[in-house]
Formats: structure tokens, sequence, C-alpha cells
């Protein structure tokens, strides 16, 4: 009875974790709901064409691996990297476009490093190694010295505009003279740039617009990649009037000419600035171009991403083809090697057996061989060392002892040959062949399939009924 009355209290005490468990996974589903249903289209083709490349079990970079081949899986968000001099309206154009102050602004150099700003499911702010943990492709930044210590990462819950496929790297303000920066910005914002898909360069019409490390950091980039770069003139509305401001881009617009990297046809610099309802400004503002230009590069990374899911499908199948081509001409070629080997085996058997056959007739008599074999086997027997007896007959008693060696050389020199051409290849298993067929089924039925009905509902968007 006492035992009864503990188990009895244990149980009304410490009730079974089943319903704590239902009541967890109810939470998650709803958050599970509430985050497909504020996940644009565009967002979740990103997010799915990511995870067909990263998937545990059947993953494109595992595949392919498997293959001898390394592919890279599309980010699911495009990054655009600001530069300028200090004070040019980098965080500003960045809190504009998120809708929350997120970045420190103001005259002085409040952005002293590298801060990434993206998108998330709460508002958090992250230091340097945690930064490189969220975005493993920037591991290479640790090999600069000072750079680590001057990374961080804000996220934002702000679901503005584009902003869910954007991650924003706001560079430190640009400056000449004897300035001191921790670290090497140069060439941190050279590599960064390797890596954005838009570099957007603010000239401040009122500061350091001409900074030479600016012009000459803009001009290394434009050399290499001139169709991410995109030039304003931020902060026009505090350019005074309008005269002003077509002086100051004259001014700015001669300085880059001057560069033979920048001086290229096509040359567009928009004037921008952060809207303010309570102040009248008549300067006109092209800041909406900007935010055309971040969706048109969003919607070609979609393009981009779909092709080359395609085009890396079409790679692993090919290259499984070729890895069962080599493997059928390496089992052709194992079996000629086998039939090569087989035939110098039995030629190097064949002369010392007979050779010793020799031996042992010429010390046996006769009759008993032939009470042992028979007339028959005797005849064989003599058939078979009589090329011997007669090379041994007529070499003469002097050089016997070097027929000899010559023929145990001889048969050394068949034993080699006949073990090197025996050589093989190594082949697939019947599992290995089995296993790399179903990853071609997968990739060609599952995945290609999978593009096709994203590409279908990424073009529904746009074009109609009868096109499609």
């Amino acid at each position: 009875q006492a035992y009864n009355c503990l188990i009895h209290f244990y149980k009304r005490s410490f009730p079974p974790t089943t319903a704590m468990s239902g009541r967890v996974n109810k939470n998650r589903g709803a958050t599970a709901n509430i985050e497909a249903a504020t996940t644009t289209l565009n967002e979740r083709i990103l997010k799915e064409c990511h995870n067909l490349y990263t998937d545990t079990e059947h993953g494109l970079v595992d595949i392919a691996e498997s293959l001898g081949l390394k592919l890279l899986p599309p980010r699911k968000k495009i990054t655009i990297m600001l530069i300028g001099n200090h004070s040019a309206g980098k965080s500003s154009f960045i809190n504009w476009y998120i809708e929350e102050h997120v970045q420190r602004t103001g005259v002085a150099i409040e952005t002293q490093g590298f801060s990434f700003v993206t998108s998330g499911r709460r508002r958090e702010s992250l230091t340097g190694n945690a930064t490189l943990h969220l975005y493993p492709h920037f591991k290479p930044l640790q090999a600069m010295p000072g750079v680590v210590d001057y990374l961080s990462t804000e996220i934002s819950t702000s679901k503005q505009k584009k902003f869910p496929l954007v991650t924003f790297v706001d560079s430190p303000g640009l400056v000449d003279g004897d300035m001191c920066y921790p670290f090497d910005v140069n060439e941190s914002i050279l590599w960064l740039a390797e890596l954005c898909d838009m570099v957007f360069v603010f000239f401040d019409p009122i500061g350091q617009a001409l900074c030479k490390r600016t012009l000459n950091i803009v001009e290394s980039i434009s050399s290499k990649h001139p169709e991410r770069m995109r030039f304003y003139l931020s902060k026009a509305d505090e350019a005074g009037h309008e005269s002003d401001r077509q002086r100051v881009m004259m001014q700015i617009v001669q300085e880059l000419c001057k560069r033979p990297g920048l001086n290229k046809t096509g040359f567009d610099m928009p004037t921008i600035y952060v809207p303010n309802p309570n102040k009248q400004i008549r300067c006109v503002n092209q800041i909406e171009e900007v935010c055309k230009d971040i969706e048109k590069t969003i919607t070609q990374t979609i393009q981009n991403t779909l092709n080359s899911l395609e085009k890396d499908c079409n790679t692993i199948g090919d290259m499984v083809d070729q890895a069962i081509s080599r493997d059928n001409q390496a089992r052709a070629s194992n079996m000629k090697a086998y039939l090569k080997g087989g035939f110098l085996y039995l030629l190097t058997l064949t002369l010392p057996m007979a050779l010793c056959l020799t031996l042992v007739l010429a010390m046996l008599q006769e009759s008993l061989v032939v009470d042992m074999l028979g007339k028959e086997g005797m005849e064989m027997l003599k058939i078979y060392t009589n090329p011997v007896r007669t090379f041994w007959a007529g070499v003469p008693a002097d050089y016997q002892l070097w027929a000899g060696l010559g023929l145990v050389v001889i048969t050394f020199i068949l034993l080699v040959l006949a073990r090197w051409t025996s050589r093989t290849t190594k082949t697939l298993s019947s599992r290995q062949k089995r296993q790399l067929l179903d990853k071609q089924e997968y990739v060609r039925s599952v995945v290609k399939s999978k593009k096709k009905s994203l590409y279908n509902e990424y073009l529904q968007q746009t074009v109609s009924e009868q096109d499609m």
C-alpha cells in the first residue's frame, strides 16, 4: 500500500512529458506556419534551391563530392557592400531601407569596421567570431590582421522592401591623410568586393567626395567587376541650390573620368537623399532607383541560381555516365590482362616442368614409366619433353651449366612479364554502381523536376497564363 501511494504521488507530482512535448511541437508548428505565411515566393525559391544543395541525405554538394566534384551551395540572399568617405550617408541609407535604426549615424566616423546588416527572427547583435560562423564564406578574413575584431552583424526583424533577400555590408568611412585604421582597410574592401553581388559607392557633396583613397579603391574594383558598381550622389538635399549640385556632380565626374578604369561610357550617378516628410526639398530624389537596382539584381540572382542548378544536375549526370563508362572499359581491360597474364604464367610453368620431367625420365627406366602411365602416356610425355631433350643434346657438355642458367633467366623474365601484363585496374562493385545510378536518377528526375516547378512558379509572377 505504501508503494502504491508513492507511485500515485509521483504521477500526480510529475505528469508525463508527452503533453509538454505536444505543446512544444504545436508552438514549433505555429512558428513554421507564420514563417511560411510571411515568406515571399522569391525567398522560398532561393531557400529551396539552397536546401537542394545542402540536404543531409541527398544534397547535391555531397553527391558531387562523391564524384570528385566540388560544388558551392547558392546563397539565399544577395550581398551589397556600401563604400564611400565618412559621413557619406551609407548607414543612413541602410536605416531608411529597412525602416529601422540599427546603424549609428553622424558626422563623425561612426562605422569603424565592417558591419553586416541582415534579416532574421529577432533583433540581435553579433561579434566577429559569431559573424564568421554565420557567414562561413567570409572566414578568409581571419588571415587579415585586426579585421575580425572589427566585424559585427546586426540582425533585424524588418520585412520592408526586399530586405529579407538582402545582406548589407557597411564599410568604414574612408579618409585621406594620417588617419590610422586598425587593419588594412583597402585590402579588406577589395577582398569583400569579390564576394559581393553589388557595390554601392556614395559620394558626399559636402564632405570628402573626391577622397583619393575612395577613388583608388573604386578604380580597383571597377577594373575587375564594373557590372557590380553603382555610383550615387548622396545627401543631395544638403548640396544647396540646383546650380551647386550640378557643380559638385561635374567635379566628381571630371575626377572619375581622369582615371582609365572609371572612364567608361554609360556612366550614371543618380542624386539620392533620405526622405524627410518634415522638410520641403525641391531636389529630385532618385532613391527609388536604388531599390529598383536591388530588385533587378535579386531577380537576376534567382534566374542564375535556377540555371546553375540545372547545369550542376547535368554535370553530375554526365560524370556518373563517365564513371560507369570508365568502369566498363576497366573491366574489359582487366579481362584482357587476365588472359595475357594467364598465358604467360602457363608458358612460365611449362619450361621448368619440361626440364624437370626430362631429368626424371633420364633417371628412371622406360619400362617403369610405361607401367605407370601406359604406352600412350609415355608417347605424350616424350612429345612434351622432346624439344628440351633435343636442345640439351645439342649443347656441348662444357656449356650445359650455362644453358641451365639461361633457362632459369628466361623463366624469371617470363614470370616478370606475366606479373606486369596481368596488372588490373580497380573497378566499381555492383553496389557502388547501383548507388551511382540511384544518384543519377535522383538528380535527373527529382531535382530537375523540382527546378522546373520552381522556374514555373517564378515566371507565373510576371508572365500571363497564355504564355506559360
